[in-house]
């Protein structure tokens, strides 16, 4: 073999059991490529730096990019595997239009585009532009998300813009804006190192993120003690000093009584709270009554572990709180990311070395995603549509009159409900696949199904598409330029690879060419992405996510910059609050009351047993991309029933027995996995899947009233054991069922 582009024992180091240098689709000389281009994971928050090798056009193979900061080479088993979609045979090469009675059929582009727009066109003149609505995603890059508002808004001339970030981070950022005034994790993950104390609640974070357990891991050996705190002892928890399994939906009593405690035995930074907070005496009035005996009664948590656990916070000098969805995938999941807040400020370890807060985003760019304009409430730099002062800025960088400026639009699940309302009639939908990631699913089905008219642009026919009247066949993300930004907040180039196989287009012009057709071609007048890029850092200027003083150069020269950078002179913020000056009105950080509420929807006598779901390693959200590559289908083939010993001898269950899980939406048939991994009270199953396979089948369409998050961690189920063991896993058969 010749010689590769780096030591072989570099990558050895860094990839071990994952190495995979088998020639794709005939390339006998991937050791050789044409290019070599650095760029990041397609998949998680992490956006891992990673080298793609490109051969006659194509993506061929990956290799470390040692010298990232954030993960120095490593990947995780989905970013070792990620280069392989680029040549699935599934993979849309042109738009195709439903035929009734044949399926799908090839269109050209003009006939494509022609359709949409006079839909569009059509549906708006008779029932208002409102009735015409968009669903956006935020695994696409900082400048298409930035596209996507101005497109809606500009071109569409709708407020029914909504994203997946509905389903992911929304209830971080409206804790985050609550408290600080600005949404984003407080420092970046090297902090983690000096810890010495860390918190992980509601974040798997071994087997969603893995690469961020590089950063524990050193803590770790330096001595930090650390918390996990989720129902099932996930692997992270099995190396924990306290591993706290949390009845699902009873996060902010946890919390509360933490704050309790340390109240108690004024474990407390009194110079912080009075003098850089406000809010202080409300919050410890609302958790007065949480005695460690109460919380041991709601969360089944034993109360002398919840005592450690608030000791070991307390007497703490420097510490890290990390979370993710399993505390915000909640009916009151802003609640419990205040809880976790109020046990920060009240020990006043933010804003200064090695002592932090971090909210995990799940998808590839759901930072920067939910920045910059494409939710149904926002406009870019984090500005809220409804101030007029924001209204007024944004409508002079876009060269619109303000009163042209739709408002505040209905969330991701309120268009569903809206669609079943008869209000909204047509549909446009881009990265975003909420037949699987919505929760009632058969409820977005038949809503799906009543629309007049739906146009979906995606790479792949994922399930939702299926649905779709016209399909573009747009781009992955590395057949465009762009950024994204990291859960730490870091801005990063994402380099264009390849361009679009066959007939495909990058999405980019897809979205440029409607809003041509819609008359509006004067307001979207870009020859590439980095124009996009900075018309955004214009947009987002003197915003709370401020990318002024950002640019591509300084983003390559530097590997990456840190927001807010309000000036090009100006070196980015690793680590925020260092000033003590917060984003809030008064300047100071705020204390929120997070009083314990039930959830939902609780557990009774007809639906005795408490469903909660999550992600496996190997998947990614809906499944479109990573249920497409055969390594990560054979390390998790199908969505399995996890389930306790005990409760399992309650029922008679055996292992792979098949298991009817039913709840108030639907119901399912999924094979036990045994475990003594999680709560006796609790069954756990992933979400990747569709059809029969799916577990928003089951989950509820409850949510939060702030950040109007689906409450997907917490339902109760009946189980029904079926009496045969299920066969061997067949990922077709979870196709063939939609």
């Amino acid at each position: 073999m010749a010689k590769l582009p780096v030591s072989t024992e570099k990558i050895i180091e860094a990839f071990g059991p994952h190495l995979n240098y088998a020639p794709v689709d005939g390339y006998d000389g991937r050791d050789e490529p044409d290019d070599v281009v650095k760029t990041h994971c397609c998949f998680c928050g992490m956006q891992c730096g990673i080298q793609l090798l490109v051969k006659e056009n194509k993506v061929v193979g990956f290799e470390p990019w040692m010298e990232f900061p954030f993960n120095e080479g490593r990947l995780c088993p989905k970013g070792v595997q990620r280069y392989l979609q680029n040549n699935h045979p599934d993979r849309l090469l042109h738009p195709i239009q439903r035929v009734e009675g044949k399926g799908f059929e090839k269109v050209s582009w003009d006939d494509a585009m022609d359709k949409t727009v006079s839909e569009i066109q059509r549906i708006q003149e008779k029932y208002g532009k409102h009735a015409f609505s968009m669903l956006s995603g935020v695994s696409l890059t900082n400048e298409k998300s930035y596209l996507v508002g101005k497109f809606a808004r500009v071109a569409l001339k709708t407020r029914n813009l909504d994203y997946n970030g509905r389903l992911c981070m929304v209830s971080a950022g409206a804790g985050n804006k609550k408290a600080f005034g600005l949404d984003r994790a407080s420092n970046n993950y090297s902090d983690l190192e000096y810890a010495e104390v860390i918190i992980v609640t509601g974040a798997n974070i071994s087997e969603t993120f893995p690469t961020l357990t590089h950063w524990i891991w050193k803590a770790r050996d330096r001595g930090a003690k650390l918390i996990v705190i989720d129902p099932r002892m996930i692997p992270l928890a099995r190396t924990a000093d306290i591993h706290l399994d949390v009845k699902p939906g009873t996060d902010s009593a946890l919390y509360g009584a933490m704050l309790k405690y340390l109240v108690d035995h004024d474990m407390l930074d009194h110079d912080f709270i009075d003098n850089y907070t406000s809010g202080f005496q409300e919050t410890i009035d609302a958790v007065k009554d949480y005695t460690l005996e109460w919380a041991e009664e709601v969360t089944g948590i034993d109360k002398e572990k919840i005592k450690a656990a608030a000791e070991l916070w307390g007497k703490a000098k420097t510490s890290f709180l990390l979370h993710a969805r399993g505390i915000e995938h909640h009916s009151k999941g802003v609640d419990n990311v205040l809880g976790c807040i109020n046990l920060v400020l009240a020990t006043g370890r933010i804003g200064r070395p090695y002592c932090g807060y971090g909210t995990i985003t799940g998808q590839g760019n759901g930072q920067g995603g939910r920045e910059h304009g494409h939710k149904c409430d926002q406009l870019p730099g984090n500005r809220d549509i409804e101030n007029p002062e924001h209204r007024k800025y944004i409508s002079e960088v876009w060269g619109i009159n303000e009163k042209d400026l739709p408002g505040k639009g209905l969330t991701a699940y309120e268009i569903i409900e809206a669609i079943h309302r008869d209000e909204i009639k047509g549909l446009i939908s881009i990265c975003f696949n909420p037949l699987v990631s919505l929760p009632n699913n058969n409820y977005v089905r038949s809503a799906l199904e009543k629309l007049e008219f739906y146009v979906c642009i995606d790479f792949f026919l994922n399930e939702t598409a299926r649905h779709a009247d016209i399909v573009l066949a747009g781009s992955l993300q590395e057949e465009e330029e762009g950024t994204t930004t990291s859960a730490e907040g870091r801005v990063i180039r994402i380099r264009q690879a390849v361009t679009p196989p066959g007939e495909a287009r990058t999405d980019t012009s897809i979205l440029l060419e409607i809003a041509k057709r819609l008359g509006e071609e004067d307001k979207f007048t870009y020859d590439n992405s980095e124009q996009i890029f900075n018309e955004l850092r214009v947009a987002s200027k003197g915003g709370t996510a401020d990318y002024f003083g950002i640019t591509y150069k300084k983003v390559e020269d530097k590997m990456g910059v840190f927001w807010p950078c309000p000036t090009e002179d100006h070196p980015g913020t690793p680590r925020l609050w260092e000033d003590k000056k917060f984003k809030t009105p008064d300047g100071k950080a705020h204390f929120n009351p997070a009083p314990y509420k039930l959830p939902g929807e609780v557990t009774d006598e007809e639906y005795p047993i408490t469903l909660t779901t999550g992600r496996v390693v190997s998947q990614y959200l809906s499944g479109t991309q990573t249920r497409r590559i055969g390594k990560l289908v054979d390390q998790f083939p199908e969505p399995m029933l996890e389930i306790h010993p005990e409760l399992a001898a309650q029922y008679g269950i055996k292992q792979r027995e098949l298991v009817r899980v039913a709840t108030r939406r639907g119901e399912g048939i999924f094979p036990a996995n045994i475990v003594e991994t999680i709560r006796k009270d609790t069954v756990f199953i992933p979400y990747h899947w569709p059809g029969h396979k799916s577990a928003n089948q089951l989950t509820p369409g409850t949510l939060d009233p702030i950040s109007k998050i689906p409450e997907f961690k917490v339902c109760a189920c009946l189980l029904d054991p079926q009496g045969k063991i299920a066969p061997p896993a067949k990922e077709s058969e979870a196709y063939a069922s939609v």
